[in-house]
């Protein structure tokens, strides 16, 4: 009774505050359930994908795990880039030849697997993804296609957590403070542009060029325009190699000012 007669005198200011931002309200509580349906849809399309992956790829063999991932998204859906986008990123990969490379969204692995492939003996991929159940069954995929974990490191995170903590991961060796030489985002796209903006701060970005792919999963158009409106500021460091409707390639070179 007594929170009652309390709770009284405070409506008028309750319902001025809701009236005035209620529609904010409404918009964050609608982002959160979207944001907790994506999560749960997500976790099983990937132990769907990883159950089928690993009871019918020749372990060991990488192109025998593209190869059953590519035939469970004939039939399933699928968070894989797919073959598609798969074959476009290879034609990156080859014609960048990176060392040092960051994949924002780990899902399946599959993305994952198709980059280390193409690296180097010397090459090193690190990899961040969110939720700890999606980390966790990527990283056995990428296990599983024969890949060694001096190759690659899974970060369970949010990339905001994850970019600071970058250079101390790169590692002491010569020519790892020049930084990632590509950088692949598909995670949320809303963090596309705070993610990009920090790899800059961190000076993680290689000077002498880095390549930012971005990938497209039906986003609005306003879920990449600040990025756009980003590059258009910086036309001293950066442009767009390549855009199509799934992907769009970032090119970034800083000039020495020596």
């Amino acid at each position: 009774m007594w929170l009652l007669a309390l709770s009284v005198p405070l409506l008028p200011a309750i319902v001025m505050v809701y009236s005035r931002y209620r529609v904010k309200v409404a918009t964050l509580c609608q982002r959160a359930l979207a944001w907790a349906l994506r999560l749960m849809r997500g976790r099983v399309c990937v132990k769907s994908a990883h159950a089928f992956v690993f009871s019918n790829c020749t372990h060991g063999k990488v192109n025998s795990v593209l190869e059953t991932f590519d035939l469970y998204a004939r039939t399933h859906p699928s968070l894989c880039i797919g073959p598609q986008i798969g074959e476009l990123l290879d034609e990156m990969v080859r014609r960048v030849r990176p060392l040092r490379v960051l994949e924002l969204g780990t899902h399946c692995g599959y993305s994952s697997v198709r980059l280390l492939r193409l690296l180097p003996p010397a090459g090193r991929l690190i990899t961040v993804e969110l939720d700890p159940v999606t980390a966790d069954l990527g990283e056995e995929v990428i296990l599983v296609s024969g890949f060694k974990h001096s190759q690659f490191q899974v970060l369970t995170c949010s990339s905001a957590e994850a970019i600071p903590r970058l250079r101390s991961l790169l590692g002491p060796d010569a020519g790892t403070s020049e930084g990632v030489d590509l950088v692949l985002m598909d995670h949320n796209p809303q963090q596309y542009l705070p993610d990009l903006l920090a790899l800059e701060r961190e000076q993680l970005l290689c000077s002498s060029g880095c390549s930012v792919l971005l990938i497209k999963r039906n986003q609005r158009a306003e879920d990449l325009r600040g990025v756009l409106d980003h590059i258009r500021e910086r036309t001293d460091c950066y442009s767009i190699k390549t855009e199509l409707q799934c992907m769009m390639e970032i090119c970034y070179r800083k000039e020495s000012t020596m």
